[in-house]
């Protein structure tokens, strides 16, 4: 299977973002899966979906994929799709942070230049908190060290409990233990 075209691939991207938009308005796995299905035999809206789940098997006459496999594509595009949000994101904020850092830089020259020529201590001042935010902004501040404690500043009690304690504790919580997970 080749690499898809624009058209493709623009398709694909419309369903991921409308398989997000199903997950955030709080619909299920399954009920995300019938409706981005491409074929209407199993569509919940009862039409093709374009380069909706099954696409190839529609096109040639076979069995539209079972309700586990439309939970399992559902759950794959809304992964990828919040992954390439991410992505974007993430370019973005490094665009953006070093954008900040070339203009504490140019902060950073002026202030920089009366604190050594004139000896002003406010300057110095600004300097070094110029230069502060500068490291953190560019990660080069080393991370501080957090460590967990239990009472007394003794260790940390872990206890494991077995399916029978889990499905009493949901209970007390007021949650159905026999759900099975779905969601």
């Amino acid at each position: 299977m080749g690499r898809p075209n624009r058209a493709t691939r623009a398709a694909i991207t419309q369903r991921r973002a409308d398989a997000i938009d199903l997950k955030l308005a709080g619909v299920d796995w399954l009920t995300i899966g019938r409706k981005l299905a491409a074929d209407p035999a199993i569509n919940s809206d009862g039409m093709a979906y374009p380069q909706g789940y099954g696409i190839d098997k529609y096109k040639r006459g076979q069995e539209p994929p079972s309700d586990k496999r439309l939970i399992e594509l559902a759950c794959k595009d809304v992964s990828k799709a919040l992954a390439e949000r991410t992505t974007a994101l993430d370019d973005s904020a490094d665009e953006l942070r070093q954008l900040m850092v070339e203009r504490l830089e140019r902060l950073f020259f002026g202030v920089y230049r009366a604190a050594i020529r004139n000896g002003d201590y406010q300057a110095v001042d600004r300097a070094v908190r110029i230069i502060e935010r500068s490291s953190r902004l560019l990660g080069l501040d080393r991370p501080v060290r957090t460590e967990l404690s239990g009472p007394d500043g003794g260790a940390v009690q872990v206890e494991t409990a077995g399916l029978e304690e889990l499905e009493r504790l949901i209970s007390l919580a007021g949650g159905d233990a026999g759900e099975g997970g779905q969601g």
